[in-house]
């Protein structure tokens, strides 16, 4: 089952989708609190709005985000990619063994999600705009310090992810150690739909992973494939890593990382040696496609000049 939240003739409004129309939840609805009543009252939701007669088409409508995540935790579970974009962004081959040892990832910034379709400012001061292909799951239930095989019923359904990169404040603010910060704050793209996970388990492999078709285009033009069961860890284990101390709750996004051979910009970089393709510009359309999910189709529009921040003072020399 799909949901989508959406803009028509002025108002918000949350559906179920089938056939390419939008079937309307009750005024007032929010995917997000349905996330939270759970998988079965979701489905119920879903079920009711589509045995009453559809809404307006896909086309006719502006698609936002499915809903608010709370958090947006962003792995790198894809090794191929590691390699590529650590020779362009610091320039060192081969992939740090830590990357071995578990499923690292960074807290994204949830008031920067934006639709399948909104134009994506340049973030100020960038000359180096990228994007990333990824696939994030989402979480429908509490828990805590959860196995792998628990972790499996807190994912409610999973949803395209684009984590819009500036690759040039990145490589600078990483060299303190911290980050990525603003190389990563300005847009992350959610969409067009949440797929529940019942859909996606024919596509599941013997070993656990979701084997589906990932394809980036910009401006039309290939630029990379892979299959999403190259991640090295699978969505459970991802699950799994990010409850231990902790807990995660509804509604949390958990993207993948980006996938191999062509998922983002600097990936061809690195193994190119110089920025060609060349980075996004302005007027640039970016379409990313998930088997089994959907697609999602971003142009880059002009951002805001960067706001004047003042260099470090030389550090104080008195003591009290």
């Amino acid at each position: 089952m799909r949901f989508a939240t959406y803009e028509h003739e002025g108002r918000r409004h949350c559906g179920a989708l089938a056939d390419d129309r939008l079937h309307p939840l009750p005024d007032g609805t929010d995917l997000l609190d349905l996330i939270r009543s759970g998988t079965d009252a979701l489905h119920a939701a879903g079920r009711t709005a589509l045995a009453g007669p559809p809404g307006p088409a896909v086309d006719e409508v502006r698609l936002l985000p499915p809903f608010q995540p709370p958090t947006v935790r962003d792995f790198v579970a894809f090794e191929e990619h590691v390699e590529g974009v650590r020779k362009s962004v610091n320039g060192i081959a081969g992939v740090p063994e830590q990357w071995y040892a578990a499923p690292t990832f960074y807290f994204g910034n949830p008031y920067a999600v934006i639709g399948a379709h909104d134009g994506v400012p340049v973030p100020p001061g960038s000359q180096a705009l990228d994007f990333e292909l990824e696939v994030a799951a989402v979480i429908g239930r509490e828990g805590g310090d959860l196995t792998p095989e628990q972790a499996r019923d807190h994912i409610i359904g999973y949803t395209v992810l684009n984590d819009w990169s500036a690759r040039d404040l990145q490589s600078a603010e990483m060299q303190v150690g911290l980050g990525p910060c603003k190389g990563k704050d300005t847009a992350t793209t959610l969409g067009p739909w949440l797929v529940t996970a019942d859909e996606l388990e024919p596509h599941r492999d013997g070993d656990g992973f979701l084997r589906l078709a990932l394809t980036a285009r910009v401006n039309g033009a290939v630029v990379g494939t892979d299959l999403l069961s190259n991640m090295g860890w699978t969505f459970e284990d991802l699950v799994a890593y990010a409850s231990r101390g902790t807990v995660v709750r509804p509604g949390d996004v958990l993207g993948s990382g980006t996938m191999g051979n062509g998922g983002c910009l600097a990936e061809l970089w690195g193994r190119n040696g110089r920025r060609e393709p060349a980075p996004l510009k302005v007027g640039d359309t970016v379409e990313l496609t998930v088997e089994g999910i959907g697609t999602t189709a971003n142009t880059v529009v002009p951002g805001a000049a960067p706001q004047p921040v003042p260099a470090a003072r030389p550090r104080p020399r008195t003591r009290p």
